[in-house]
């Protein structure tokens, strides 16, 4: 299986780039594996509702532009359903037997995910009901695949 991680918002810290690129690694003996960043549209600080709306569209549409018609699509929302990282391996498992071509991981920028992206979603995850950074987001979501092929093939990691 193929899964495409894809980060609305650029990562920037040096720090967050070297944990994304370990678990990346060890992650790509168990699928492939790749990172999509930077499609986060410019925001005024003082931005209101209708131009946060008008970003989010427009991010939205680039999200959903890069799938294909048969690719999953997982969207990571804290107002997702929350799972443990058994769940999230069985998820994982799930993911991995559906036929698809590529699992799509979509963890949104600073406003968060459009309506239409959360609506195409297969499946939404929260990590938590606490607020994360994206980049501290995909680091989550890069260790927790690594965690989930652990435990799908019954190798030490987990516990």
């Amino acid at each position: 299986m193929r899964y495409r991680i894809i980060s609305v918002g650029k990562i920037k810290e040096a720090f967050y780039q070297a944990g994304i690129k370990e678990y990346t690694k060890r992650l790509s003996s168990y699928a492939g594996i790749e990172l999509l960043e930077g499609l986060e549209e410019k925001t005024n600080p003082r931005a209101g509702a209708k131009e946060i709306e008008k970003i989010l569209q427009k991010e939205g549409e680039k999200i959903l532009g890069l799938l294909g018609k048969d690719e999953l699509l997982v969207v990571f929302d804290i107002s997702g359903q929350q799972v443990n990282s058994i769940q999230l391996a069985d998820c994982i498992d799930n993911w991995n037997h559906s036929g698809k071509n590529r699992v799509n991981l979509v963890i949104g920028g600073a406003h968060g995910l459009s309506a239409q992206v959360k609506k195409r979603a297969h499946h939404s995850i929260s990590f938590s009901s606490l607020t994360f950074p994206h980049q501290m987001a995909v680091l989550i979501l890069v260790e927790q695949l690594y965690r989930g092929f652990k435990i799908i093939k019954g190798e030490k990691y987990h516990k």
